[in-house]
């Protein structure tokens, strides 16, 4: 079930979700503003979750970081 609100937004982020209609990347405004409001909740998830397991587990050693920042620039370059 969907809920009808009102919002003000910045006019060039209104501007963007009506190119993203127009180009076939959303539906519709209220699909596009949705789906931007589920990727920023699910990545607060994940952040929740790292803090959490953090926590726990304690912080990354020099070698796990560094493991990690060399995973993270492979993927970014796609290699």
């Amino acid at each position: 079930m969907n809920a009808r609100i009102t919002v003000s937004l910045p006019e060039d982020l209104v501007e963007a979700a009506i190119a993203a209609v127009a180009s076939g990347q959303a539906p519709s405004v209220s699909a596009y503003v949705a789906g931007a409001l589920r990727e920023k909740a699910d990545r607060e998830s994940v952040a929740e979750v790292l803090a959490e397991w953090l926590v726990e587990a304690g912080p990354l050693s020099v070698e796990d970081e560094a493991w990690v920042q060399d995973a993270l620039s492979k993927a970014q370059l796609g290699t």
